[in-house]
């Protein structure tokens, strides 16, 4: 027997590696998604958020950024089970995380995260202060990516599938493969475009690909709430 344990997808991805290999012939940042940590509670009470405190050794200018913890307390709102469709639900688990990378000797590339989840769903948030624009993203994903104009910030939504572990029962050997398909919302910080981005993912416990409308509603809810959030003007592209 094994035990399967949904994760989430890796910004390391190959279309990412794609955009990564585009950053580095053009001397500008990648990022990378790291998984949240989580904190079980009781279901039949709303989940509090664990995690995600910014680093005390970081650098001043990674403290301007948001932290996971910011991100946690953004995205677990009260409303959230009845965005995803689902108002009888209560969170399980609510968490964040906060790390940095250094891609090819460039400056630190600060990328907090959370997730919040339900029985039905769950739900990430991240943000990735880097000098990748949404625009570059979405043309390294050429057809997969459908460009959008969200709260006038520029942004395109794609698809992936998470990652299932399996390990044995005697604590033996683990396997990995394909799991739930993702449906993602990634959005410019700003409605310039001028680098970085935050994104929104959902996937399903059923496996059923979550509804667009879906992610864009918790989107347009839970984005203008996170710190630093700028209003938009000029979006992108309708698709």
């Amino acid at each position: 027997m094994t035990e399967d344990i949904g994760a989430p997808v890796d910004k390391g991805n190959p279309w990412r590696q794609g955009i990564a290999a585009v950053v580095a012939v053009a001397a500008l940042c990648g990022g990378a998604w790291w998984l949240g940590e989580t904190s079980g509670t009781s279901p039949a009470k709303p989940a509090r958020c664990s995690g995600g405190k910014p680093d005390k050794t970081a650098a001043p200018a990674e403290k301007a950024h948001t932290s996971g913890a910011q991100l946690c307390e953004a995205l677990n709102r009260p409303d959230l089970a009845e965005l995803l469709g689902t108002p009888d639900q209560k969170p399980r688990t609510a968490s964040g995380s906060q790390k940095s990378m250094r891609l090819l000797g460039s400056e630190d590339i600060v990328s907090p995260s959370a997730r919040v989840e339900f029985d039905a769903y769950t739900v990430e948030l991240s943000a990735t202060y880097d000098r990748l624009r949404v625009a570059e993203s979405a043309v390294v994903l050429g057809k997969g990516a459908q460009q959008q104009a969200v709260l006038g910030h520029p942004a395109f939504f794609y698809s992936d599938r998470t990652v299932t572990f399996s390990i044995g029962t005697d604590g033996r050997g683990t396997n990995s493969g394909p799991g739930s398909p993702v449906r993602a919302l990634t959005v410019a910080l700003g409605d310039k475009d001028s680098g970085g981005s935050y994104e929104v993912t959902l996937w399903r416990a059923d496996g059923v690909l979550p509804d667009d409308a879906v992610v864009r509603r918790v989107a347009e809810k839970v984005l203008p709430t996170v710190p630093g959030w700028t209003t938009g003007g000029v979006g992108a592209t309708q698709g």
